[in-house]
């Protein structure tokens, strides 16, 4: 059995992600991964998420050139969403920063000290 049967996939095989800076703290992006997104995430050392829209992979700052380097991959206490602990290279939209971390901010609480897949 592969570290990636224990992510808790939904009905359209994807599973919620939160990236949070790995220093600071801050959540930086909120996305969906499918399965080939978490493990080229794992394989990569760089944030890759699914897009629902474009219905595809998307390499964070594949167009910005802000990337995302993973230092951890957690998954969430009830098992229902994934926490990437990133360092983030370059930029980051500070409209979607200020929005996400006016209402996501309390979160860290809810996930557990387990790392799902050390990189």
């Amino acid at each position: 059995m592969s570290w990636l049967d224990e992510v808790p996939w939904n009905g359209d095989g994807l599973v919620a992600v939160v990236a949070q800076d790995f220093s600071s703290l801050r959540v930086l992006t909120v996305a969906w991964m499918n399965r080939e997104a978490l493990q080229k995430t794992a394989e990569t050392k760089e944030a890759v998420y699914w897009s629902r829209s474009r219905k595809r992979l998307w390499r964070k700052g594949e167009e910005s050139g802000n990337t995302q380097k993973v230092r951890e991959i957690r998954i969430d206490c009830d098992a229902d969403a994934i926490l990437l602990k990133v360092e983030q290279v370059g930029g980051i939209n500070a409209d979607e920063f200020a929005t996400l971390n006016k209402s996501l901010h309390r979160l860290e609480r809810f996930w557990t000290d387990q790392i799902l897949y050390r990189l």
